[in-house]
């Protein structure tokens, strides 16, 4: 048998790709081998099957007592707010100074989702940075190839996060005045991940600090650790009443499912978000509690625990098996089950997943239209954002029009609107909704702040 092959004939099998096998179970025996995903698993369910895990920020604060790392912390500038994790630790949320790590697949697939963001943002008068200095996680990478390394992983998580913190110098501005704020779940269950192997493995932490130290990302010859690593669904999760205090538009007749992301919160749970005021406290609150605020009907679905289908190497190697996923265990279920007008996100893989591949399904006779949006989408539409330049519900497969109607949104005049707009922005009167001059910190078209005729914390 080769070194490469897994069975006594030679013959290699990853489970992807052409060498899949049909299983040839019986209608039974499928049902058996899958009864595990029809069971109720909610945070007690978790709480009472698993021990209690350790918290690894315990961890951090001796490394950094010893001298080892350098914590960056939130701090009272960030304007934090504590939020309850599945054992009811404490998590610090920063809301305001937020150094914004962009998602590579929601600025080239879902444009609506960080517009809408930022929108909000701009709403409520936050102060952040969405400057042009970031790399892309690399985790697609790592879970949809098997090619990335932890070492690779744990180099560009570093090497992000201290580009947030020393960020505001080009500013003016002390080291640790932004904080990050992740956009994507992919990347945010990967860096939580790849913050646990870091602070419990010395052996890493010396391969990365050899790396960084070439890349000249060292805060006084010491790895930088952030104490929180934050999804931008948690900012919207503690900011829900104030976001819901600037509604426009009653969704009270709104029938939303959600779907919570596989790397949201079943890649270190311990560390996902629980609210007792949000489905009795039983499950990941984010996204459920921001549409729960706004007066929508969270409507419960038999598959609601199961993977968008997306799954990395799925997608890639057996994409018949995301669609037929995506389309039997998720969009079938929310129809007919709950009879749902939307369903809600809260990543980059499971928005386009779910709304990209309705339309196969078609030739299947399964013609599905269900509306998928992210969560940060639907708030800002129910707050005025335009349905076209801000949550751009147009780069989207599945429709929104019967959500609109459903609604009292003029979608007509709103995408007349956004016609007209799309002939100035052609014409060269483009509007932004950050000052494109404080995207670049460094590098070829840099402002010094001195020079800058805008304020350094608009």
């Amino acid at each position: 048998m080769s070194s490469d092959s897994n069975t006594p004939n030679g013959e290699r099998f990853t489970g992807h790709g052409p060498e899949w096998r049909d299983s040839n179970l019986s209608s039974a025996e499928a049902a058996t081998a899958t009864a595990w995903v029809e069971q109720t698993i909610n945070k007690r369910s978790m709480l009472t099957n698993k021990d209690r895990v350790h918290d690894i920020r315990e961890v951090m604060w001796e490394l950094e007592k010893d001298g080892e790392i350098i914590v960056h912390r939130v701090t009272d500038q960030h304007d934090p707010v504590i939020a309850k994790t599945l054992y009811g630790w404490d998590k610090k949320i920063p809301t305001n100074q937020l150094w914004h790590h962009k998602s590579c697949g929601q600025c080239g697939n879902i444009p609506g989702y960080p517009a809408s963001l930022l929108w909000l943002m701009n709403q409520h008068d936050i102060r952040y940075l969405d400057e042009t200095d970031q790399t892309s996680c690399t985790a697609w990478n790592y879970h949809g190839s098997g090619i990335g390394n932890i070492e690779s992983l744990a180099a560009v998580f570093l090497r992000n996060f201290h580009q947030a913190y020393v960020s505001a110098k080009a500013e003016g501005l002390p080291e640790g005045y932004y904080y990050p704020l992740v956009h994507c779940g992919t990347s945010f269950g990967n860096y939580k991940e790849v913050r646990e192997f870091l602070l419990l493995s010395s052996t890493l932490r010396e391969k990365v600090k050899a790396i960084l130290g070439k890349l000249g990302r060292l805060i006084d010859g010491k790895l930088l650790i952030p104490e929180e690593i934050v999804h931008y669904s948690e900012w919207l999760h503690v900011m829900r009443h104030k976001i819901a205090e600037r509604q426009v538009i009653d969704c009270s007749n709104v029938r939303a499912t959600i779907h919570p992301a596989c790397h949201v919160y079943k890649m270190i749970p311990q560390d996902v978000i629980y609210d007792d005021d949000v489905l009795g406290g039983d499950r990941v609150a984010v996204s459920t509690g921001i549409i729960q605020s706004l007066g929508a009907q969270v409507i419960d679905y038999s598959t609601w625990y199961d993977c968008c289908g997306f799954g990395f190497r799925h997608i890639i190697s057996e994409r018949e098996f995301t669609r037929s996923y995506a389309m039997d265990r998720k969009i079938k279920v929310a129809v007919d089950e709950a009879n749902s007008d939307i369903m809600i996100g809260h990543d980059t893989g499971c928005i386009t997943t779910l709304d990209k591949n309705q339309w196969i399904g078609k030739a299947e006779g399964m013609d599905y239209d269900l509306p998928i949006l992210a969560d940060a989408q639907f708030a800002a539409l129910m707050c005025g954002a335009h349905p076209y330049k801000i949550v751009q519900s147009h780069w989207h497969a599945s429709s929104t029009e019967k959500l609109y109607d459903k609604i009292g949104l003029d979608w007509q005049k709103a995408k007349a609107e956004f016609e007209d707009y799309l002939k100035k922005v052609e014409a060269g009167e483009q509007e932004n909704l950050y000052d494109p001059r404080r995207m670049i910190t460094g590098g070829p078209g840099y402002v010094k702040p001195e020079n800058r005729k805008i304020e350094a914390t608009t």
